[in-house]
């Protein structure tokens, strides 16, 4: 199984994944590390990425869950996974991913991105994640989380709704 945490900057993605990961003893890889020198120098000089600029990073994210897929492997990626047809591109044709998407204010995301550090995707973009953000709809596929619950308390939630192994404690 393959499983995508998605939602804007300061949702928790990195986080929430790596714990994941960590629990259930499976592969974690950051979505960010998917991007092209041009999209993050853009992102770095606060330029937001059209759909032109992330159609190489979907596309690289899915050749990385294929091969995963392909090789009988679970793992977890960090992905925003912003707008449905992102969804669709990433989920579609995948009967073996689900998405847990971190919900969360614009409030609370931009007060943790004010106290990170360091990153190339700063507070001052989080406006256009925000109007690209088309939230969506639990299914089979989908599930929806609170992400200013913590960490751990999403994890937890996680391997319930989705039935996963339980991992170590």
């Amino acid at each position: 199984m393959i499983v995508l945490i998605g939602g804007v900057a300061g949702s928790g993605k990195t986080t929430v994944g790596a714990l994941l990961a960590e629990r259930l003893h499976w592969r974690f890889a950051d979505a960010d590390a998917f991007h092209s020198p041009a999209n993050i120098a853009k992102m770095r000089a606060g330029v937001p990425l059209t759909d032109a600029d992330r159609q190489p990073w979907l596309k690289a994210i899915t050749a990385w869950m294929d091969e995963r897929i392909s090789a009988g492997e679970s793992a977890v990626v960090g992905c925003s996974a912003l707008k449905q047809s992102y969804r669709d591109e990433l989920l579609i044709g995948r009967p073996a991913a689900r998405l847990a998407f971190l919900e969360i204010s614009r409030a609370v995301a931009h007060a943790r991105l004010e106290a990170r550090h360091g990153h190339f995707f700063t507070a001052a973009l989080l406006d256009s994640q925000f109007a690209e953000l088309e939230p969506p709809e639990e299914s089979p596929q989908v599930i929806v989380l609170d992400a200013a619950e913590p960490p751990g308390q999403m994890e937890a939630e996680i391997i319930d709704r989705l039935g996963l192994p339980a991992g170590r404690p």
